[in-house]
């Protein structure tokens, strides 16, 4: 009896040991999942934690470009209306330089821009020899004839080139016939700004002023010997004070070194007696 009450407990027991065992794995599985999980969520906080400060950076970096953009914007705008106002500047003194150009043609030539002296043919024949040399021009609302410096002279000297006095000599041929035989000219020399620095020039000509009048004079007495009547003729020399252009490049001085001829009608006053008193 007592053995078979034996017999039956010990697989009771083992039933009961296998039984806890179990509740015990359980418990341990359930634990585990638990540590596993804080130890996720703790990551996550971690990573949220991270994430929240590099979003707190972005918005702080945002908002300081912003304010950059911001100060930009505005010298931009500054500048633009910086800009503006040189430009405006600019325009109102190219406009002031041209009335002033207008009112020393007018005063040169005691007449207005739209009243030329030279009749239409004079005009043609002036017209067809700047055609013909394209250093030589001529303004038909004017009636003023401008000479490139490098067509009659050559750098630093007052002695007439041979090319320029080709065209002299068919200016003087226009001026002597029927047409325009009774108009005068008034020849302005023009150099640009560069001194005068080589010795050998200043020898003859210390200063612009007097390159500009000895280039005028020459035009004058070459036109003389050619056949213009010495009394239908003035000079006159603006050193570098009456610009074509900014004397800012050759090309630009190139076209300051001129001589220009004004044509004057027979009672044209520009300094001197007036027509009617001369002795």
């Amino acid at each position: 009896m007592l053995s078979q009450t034996h017999r039956f407990k010990r697989p009771l027991l083992l039933l009961l040991a296998a039984a806890s065992c179990a509740v015990t794995s359980g418990c341990c599985g359930r634990r585990r999942e638990l540590r596993q999980a804080k130890l996720r969520t703790m990551q996550m906080y971690q990573q949220c934690q991270q994430l929240g400060g590099q979003l707190s950076q972005a918005h702080s970096s945002a908002a300081q470009l912003a304010a950059e953009k911001q100060k930009y914007e505005q010298l931009a705008n500054q500048l633009q209306g910086n800009l503006d106002t040189a430009n405006e500047r600019i325009a109102n003194l190219s406009n002031e330089r041209s009335q002033i150009q207008d009112q020393y043609k007018n005063m040169l030539t005691g007449l207005t821009p739209s009243n030329n002296p030279l009749n239409s043919s004079a005009n043609r024949k002036f017209e067809e020899l700047a055609r013909k040399y394209p250093e030589f021009e001529f303004d038909p609302t004017t009636g003023v004839s401008r000479f490139n410096g490098d067509l009659l002279f050559a750098s630093g000297s007052d002695e007439i080139q041979s090319k320029g006095s080709k065209v002299l000599q068919e200016f003087v041929r226009i001026m002597n016939e029927e047409d325009s035989r009774q108009f005068h000219v008034l020849v302005v020399g023009h150099t640009d700004d560069m001194e005068v620095v080589k010795s050998t020039t200043r020898a003859n000509h210390p200063t612009n002023w007097d390159l500009s009048a000895h280039r005028a004079t020459s035009v004058v007495k070459s036109m003389a010997k050619m056949g213009l009547g010495e009394p239908r003729m003035g000079v006159a020399g603006y050193s570098k004070y009456q610009q074509a252009a900014a004397n800012k490049d050759d090309a630009s001085r190139q076209q300051n070194r001129r001589v220009e001829i004004f044509v004057l009608a027979p009672d044209a006053v520009i300094a001197g007696v007036e027509p009617g008193r001369r002795s």
